[in-house]
């Protein structure tokens, strides 16, 4: 067990924060009309592409967890996800929508059943490992039919993806200790559907600030020249970009329309990016799941992720 950070420690690492935050606002102000410019192009991104198809699906899976159809769907699935993952029906319930909404659904999801008592004591950071995951309107329409121009691809990337996060969270049922069951409650909410709107525009919004924040932070690195280094040949600008923000990584990726290209950016979708982590985390940290265990569990399903989607590609030949 690793000993607490001394109060010296603490405070060297918020001196060391507060300059990099302090380096960044004079960088922004040195040319405010270009990275004033970076954020709008974030904010009409979300608006355009993220607002339209999150929204709706923020709100449909809020209202449809408040639902006592959840609640008796959930029941038919407690036997099967136990098994397999050793999570209650409810996390099961909220797995299957994450992977046919995707990002950030599944997080708000976890938060919502963990405020609301039905998730069972240490069933959260299972479930957040295994309902964080993109869908096909973003994986097969987006970026299979959009980038690549080849939906077929978008096809076997969705099922690396989604294989590579439930392979690991069943490799995760073996360790740790068994979660709890979680307390047999009634669904009761007068107000369902003011409180599924209200939560669900929240959360779009939240979306959309860390979309412009990042846009903004990523142009400021590529002025600084930190996605010049030729640490991956070719694939550099978009792994290190996609690291940051994973849309645009996937975007500059799809210029090299090979396996390999696909592998990578069917990797980056599987990790996320810091983008789509600090979204997460706006939720996650609310329903107690620590973030570094999350982030290293991430990173491993990207690289199961990538060796899948290889050898699919590799099998079937569809780019």
């Amino acid at each position: 067990m690793s000993a607490p950070a001394t109060p010296k420690k603490r405070t060297l690492f918020y001196l060391c924060l507060t300059a990099l935050l302090l380096f960044f606002a004079a960088l922004f102000l040195s040319d405010p009309v270009r990275y004033a410019g970076s954020v709008s192009k974030g904010i009409s991104l979300w608006a355009a592409s993220v607002l339209p198809a999150v929204f709706p699906f923020l709100f449909l899976t809020a209202l449809i967890t408040g639902l006592p159809t959840f609640a008796a769907f959930s029941r038919k699935l407690s036997a099967p996800m136990g098994k397999l993952f050793r999570l209650s029906g409810a996390g099961g319930g909220a797995a299957l929508l994450a992977a046919l909404s995707g990002y950030p659904v599944g997080a708000r999801t976890v938060y919502a059943l963990s405020s609301s008592g039905r998730l069972g004591k240490g069933e959260e950071f299972r479930l957040a490992c295994l309902a964080t995951t993109s869908g096909p309107i973003f994986l097969v329409g987006t970026v299979g039919g959009m980038m690549y121009e080849n939906a077929a691809a978008g096809w076997v990337m969705l099922v690396s993806h989604l294989a590579a996060v439930w392979l690991v969270c069943f490799c995760m049922r073996f360790g740790g200790k068994r979660p709890s069951a979680p307390p047999a409650l009634a669904v009761q909410n007068d107000n369902l559907l003011h409180d599924s709107l209200y939560g669900a525009v929240i959360s779009v919004l939240c979306v959309g600030g860390f979309i412009a924040l990042f846009s903004c932070l990523g142009q400021m690195l590529g002025d600084l020249g930190l996605f010049s280094f030729p640490l991956f040949g070719k694939y550099t600008e978009g792994v290190l970009k996609g690291l940051l923000e994973m849309t645009g990584g996937c975007a500059i990726l799809s210029a090299e329309k090979t396996p390999l290209s696909c592998a990578i950016a069917c990797a980056l979708v599987t990790f996320g990016g810091m983008c789509v982590l600090c979204q997460q985390a706006a939720f996650l940290t609310r329903a107690g799941v620590k973030m570094l265990p999350f982030v290293l569990v991430k990173f491993l399903q990207a690289v199961v992720a990538f060796f899948l989607c290889w050898g699919l590609f590799a099998l079937t030949g569809c780019v």
